[in-house]
């Protein structure tokens, strides 16, 4: 095979492994149609960048192809242990500051801004330039909603219990941790992922999904627990647990979206007020509501979502032919 070559970046620190060299053309008339073909035709690459012996359960990956959208600068399709995301946040504040690095996007004055389209549709990323290099990242969200309000569901281990399902770019499940029994500082993280996981799996039998725009959209990422907090006052902590039982490290850019969009449906947030939440690492994101808009039949909003993205490294992958393990595996 062709030799892989990436730049990995982490924002909040959450890794995005981004492939610079090696991937054939991905054909497709649309993102949506890229997807498919790199899940059904490709899929062994990503098990070789994500899985060990070179990633681990928690990496998180984007493939650059080519836009299909009027106005894209970069198209992306994201990866992980499971398979291909709709959106990541974090992954769209790398590829920012990725983006006005590399020169893909021109620089006016402190400010570049980025136009990426995702499987979700076109996310604008707005890029502040500080001491000659690219620093914080915003991006405003496609339109988000809330699907579901206090849906209950039976949890097994748990019982019933009370979550709202958002869609931020993604859709997840949305409860706070103490209907769990959980504490954030006190509870260690596994009984957090299990609680999710579960939480998950409950939601998926439970609530059918659809998505006016598309099919492939309307599926479950993953759950969010949170503090129970709206942000305002003290920073909302919340753990991610989305594809398979994986673990994000930042504050979770299209869930900060979906929260964002429960809050502001509920009344507890309005436009243009500025919520901030942190990680289970203790990195911070902050969301405000810019827009209000529809989604089909849904009232939607979109949302700007701020943080910050690091460079971590740069690396290049081989497969020898006789390594049995080099195709990727898992160990938990």
């Amino acid at each position: 095979m062709e030799t892989l070559r990436v730049i990995d970046m982490h924002t909040g620190g959450e890794p995005l492994r981004i492939v610079t060299h090696g991937y054939p053309h991905v054909p497709g008339a649309t993102i949506l149609e890229k997807r498919a073909h790199v899940r059904d035709e490709l899929d062994h690459l990503r098990r070789i960048l994500m899985f060990e012996p070179r990633g681990h359960a928690d990496m998180y990956g984007a493939i650059l192809v080519e836009p299909s959208l009027p106005g894209a600068d970069l198209a992306v399709l994201f990866m992980h242990n499971e398979g291909y995301s709709t959106m990541c946040g974090h992954a769209i504040i790398a590829l920012g500051r990725f983006a006005v690095d590399r020169g893909m996007v021109s620089v006016d004055g402190d400010k570049a801004r980025v136009n990426i389209e995702c499987p979700c549709g076109m996310v604008v990323a707005d890029v502040t330039i500080r001491d000659g290099r690219a620093a914080e990242v915003s991006f405003e969200s496609v339109p988000s909603f809330l699907f579901e309000e206090g849906v209950r569901v039976d949890v097994p281990d748990y019982g019933e219990i009370v979550c709202d399902v958002a869609y931020g770019g993604a859709f997840y499940a949305l409860a706070p941790a103490r209907a769990f029994g959980l504490e954030f500082g006190r509870d260690p993280v596994a009984d957090f992922i299990e609680a999710a996981d579960r939480l998950s799996r409950a939601v998926r039998q439970a609530v059918p999904l659809t998505h006016p725009d598309a099919a492939d959209l309307a599926f479950l990422y993953g759950s969010i627990l949170t503090d129970g907090g709206a942000g305002d006052d003290t920073p909302s902590r919340n753990i991610c647990v989305f594809a398979d039982r994986q673990v994000d490290r930042s504050p979770t850019g299209s869930g900060v979206t979906a929260r964002m969009a429960t809050l502001h449906a509920r009344g507890q947030v309005a436009a243009g007020e500025i919520r901030h939440f942190e990680s289970i690492v203790g990195s911070r994101f902050t969301g405000m509501v810019a827009t209000s808009t529809t989604a089909g039949e849904w009232s939607a909003v979109t949302v700007r979502v701020s943080g910050r993205a690091h460079y971590a490294g740069e690396a290049s992958f081989v497969v020898e032919d006789d390594d049995l393990l080099g195709g990727g595996f898992l160990v938990r």
